[in-house]
């Protein structure tokens, strides 16, 4: 068990090479990443301070991929915790290694060691740390070469109850085990909340993060975004695409296309040797982009063949 205590005061610098906001935009960038400045700012104050960082956002606008990235920058492992309701301490944290606690009873039954030890030694020995289970948040707070990337992503799925076993852990990276006690990580790892927003998140647990509400990228970024990440794609279908993605986005549907939709409607229509948006094109693929039936039928009730035309307008004159 670790017994080194965290305080929050003592190590308030960033890892080399990242010790400006300027340094962390370039280096995310440099993995494939391209941050606004909010967003780099807040990456930075993070791992500065090292303090957890929430970002909601409506889902694919890059918020879980951002994890992903800074596993890749600092060198760290990427551990992910995905919430779902019902959530609790056993998945996320830890638990007992029943059959082996089994075993060893057994053993020590037969061997007539049981009886020599009494019933309550007998018990301290099950719940002993060779027969804990380390789930995500303990891997996390376990000491490493490089501090793990601890994702914890759709928060707002879980339940109020696993958001206040949380606090412990997002106020002092340390978690409280009953049988054996507190176990503090070394180093602090980078924590990473996701929340898509289907419900509001605590304040209690808001209080211990930095915030930052990640929005669609701009026409622009979002061009940048598609060149760079589907490089075969020319530059006027990519232009094309975000603009075909936005007037989406402005259309009230249900679920909105996110970059991840962009990327994967730019690259389909490269797949299908398209140079140039036109109606029949977005109509075979909008299943790339759209993923409820709902909204496909509002986009094809609608004008498609304007809506086309006013995509090839925008990426003309942006």
């Amino acid at each position: 068990m670790s017994s080194v205590s965290h305080d929050q005061g003592s190590t308030n610098t960033a890892p080399a090479g990242l010790d400006s906001v300027e340094a962390v935009d370039a280096a995310l960038g440099r993995l494939g990443y391209l941050a606004d400045r909010g967003l780099a700012t807040s990456v930075f104050l993070a791992l500065t301070l090292q303090r957890p960082l929430l970002l909601e956002g409506e889902a694919g606008v890059g918020k879980t991929e951002l994890a992903k990235v800074l596993a890749r920058l600092t060198g760290g492992e990427l551990i992910r915790l995905q919430c779902y309701e019902g959530i609790d301490a056993t998945q996320a944290v830890y638990d007992w290694d029943y059959s082996r606690q089994l075993l060893h009873l057994r053993a020590a039954e037969a061997s007539g060691e049981a009886a020599g030890l009494g019933a309550d030694a007998l018990e301290n020995q099950l719940y002993q740390e060779r027969f804990l289970l380390r789930r995500a948040v303990l891997r996390a707070l376990s000491p490493a070469d490089n501090p793990p990337v601890l994702l914890i992503d759709e928060i707002d799925r879980a339940d109020d109850e696993f958001e206040a076993y949380l606090l412990e852990v997002l106020s002092d990276f340390q978690v409280t085990i009953p049988e054996l006690g507190t176990f503090s990580a070394p180093r602090p790892p980078v924590v990473i909340l996701t929340s898509n927003r289907t419900r509001d998140v605590h304040d209690a647990l808001k209080r211990r993060c930095l915030y930052h509400w990640v929005e669609h990228p701009s026409f622009e970024r979002e061009v940048a975004i598609v060149t760079l990440r589907v490089p075969s794609v020319a530059t006027d279908l990519a232009r094309q695409v975000a603009a075909a993605t936005e007037a989406l986005r402005a259309m009230q549907l249900y679920k909105p296309p996110g970059v991840a939709e962009t990327i994967d409607w730019a690259t389909a229509l490269g797949r299908l040797g398209v140079t140039t948006l036109d109606e029949d094109s977005v109509r075979s693929t909008l299943g790339t982009v759209l993923k409820y039936r709902e909204d496909q039928e509002r986009v094809e009730a609608a004008d498609m063949a304007e809506i086309v035309k006013a995509a090839v307008r925008r990426a003309l004159v942006a």
